[in-house]
């Protein structure tokens, strides 16, 4: 019997999952990813451990990426995207991929194209060295460095004038692992997101630790003294319509302020918060052990003002005093929900399965969170709605299990 073909669409940590799960059974996988780097945002998540592991998962992430760009039988699809699917005894599916520059066989990643252009925003790094190849042109500057760019690779790996081009494939099954939209902290102006400085996202303060090896402000570089974390951006909002819960802000917010405050012992932290979310079995004690070393406030503030070198004034409840009281702070971390993917309407029509009320992808069987409404089509990860990664890897390897019982393979 030949081997069954399998496409996955998304290549985060739950399509990635899949990919290897299905690979090592013996089927052959395309993994198609829409941007320019395999690992979705988990791949930016930095280790949170402190003297002990922290269960945050960054380093599954890391793993999981090094064994699917080795695996042989899993094809990478970089900036690829569905244009069409059929169903004929199993899919005909017709994807575009978008120009990439920069040719993979002959990149070897050193690194030269990036040190030269990085500051002109030329050339886009991924965040793992894993990453094949580990940089991408930034299409939007070509046409102005076309110059610089024909000449800076040693290798000739950069071809300005590449095109796009469609490729017809085949699979007899289908997992959609499209990941999420984080929220855009600019819905909520009164916390000056990109506004001030030193307001920063959950993502920016995992981009600024990569770079850094510490937490820097942004507006001077110095190391932060004094931080505050806002719980629910984005989430449990009746004014923007968000009424679920993301589930991941609380353990991540917690976890970062934890590894933060090991890194920095005179670091002082606050977080800010309507209800901590004790998701998972060990994190009710890992909570309790948190609050000798974080102060919580349960109020969500509702004001930021600068103040003088940059700082931030915030309008709070001061819970002793049970009255409205200002506090002077030199970072503030908004932690953004988990937004269904910009793309999931378009994709849903594109492959005749169902949303549900929110706009994750739905599933058809109460008692199977990878079921579509479509046989043979399964989804994995926070496509299906808000979870951490890893409830995102055991839903990816669930939905790789029905796949395998789908085109009937043992594994």
């Amino acid at each position: 019997m030949e081997p069954k073909n399998v496409m996955i669409i998304g290549g985060g940590i739950a399509g990635m999952t899949a990919a290897q799960e299905l690979a090592e059974a013996g089927l052959n996988v395309d993994l198609v990813e829409k941007s320019g780097f395999l690992g979705g945002h988990a791949i930016q998540y930095t280790c949170k451990a402190t003297s002990e592991c922290l269960q945050c998962g960054a380093c599954s992430v890391e793993k999981m990426l090094k064994d699917v760009v080795e695996n042989d039988k899993i094809n990478v699809h970089l900036s690829t995207e569905i244009e069409s699917i059929e169903k004929n005894n199993g899919y005909s599916i017709k994807v575009k991929k978008s120009a990439a520059f920069i040719d993979a066989q002959k990149c070897t990643n050193c690194g030269i194209c990036y040190d030269k252009l990085k500051e002109n925003n030329v050339i886009l790094q991924g965040y793992s060295k894993n990453n094949t190849p580990l940089y991408a042109i930034n299409t939007s500057k070509i046409d102005e460095n076309k110059i610089v760019l024909k000449e800076v690779c040693p290798e000739g790996a950069i071809s300005v004038s590449d095109k796009a081009s469609s490729e017809n494939l085949t699979a007899d099954a289908v997992i959609v692992a499209t990941g999420f939209t984080p929220f855009d902290p600019n819905r909520k102006s009164v916390y000056g997101y990109d506004k001030f400085p030193n307001v920063i996202s959950g993502l920016d303060l995992e981009r600024i630790k990569r770079q850094k090896g510490f937490l820097a402000r942004p507006s001077d570089g110095a190391e932060v003294q004094k931080v505050a974390f806002i719980q629910c951006v984005g989430s449990r909002d009746e004014n923007l319509g968000n009424l679920w819960c993301s589930q991941v802000c609380c353990p991540y917010a917690l976890r970062t302020a934890e590894s933060l405050k090991h890194q920095n012992p005179d670091l002082d932290i606050t977080i800010f918060y309507m209800d901590i979310q004790n998701i998972g079995k060990s994190f009710p004690v890992f909570y309790e052990s948190c609050k000798n070393d974080i102060r919580f406030i349960r109020s969500i503030p509702v004001d930021i003002f600068p103040v003088e070198n940059d700082n931030l004034n915030m309008r709070l409840f001061d819970e002793a005093e049970g009255t409205p009281a200002m506090e002077e702070f030199d970072m503030v971390v908004l932690s953004i929900g988990i937004m269904p993917n910009s793309e999931n309407k378009k994709l849903a029509a594109q492959l005749d399965i169902a949303l549900d009320a929110d706009g994750f992808f739905a599933n058809s069987d109460v008692l199977d969170q990878t079921s579509t409404s479509n046989d043979g089509m399964f989804i994995a990860g926070t496509a299906q709605g808000p979870k951490s990664i890893a409830a995102s890897m055991a839903q990816a390897g669930q939905a790789a299990s029905g796949v395998l019982k789908y085109v009937g393979v043992t594994k």
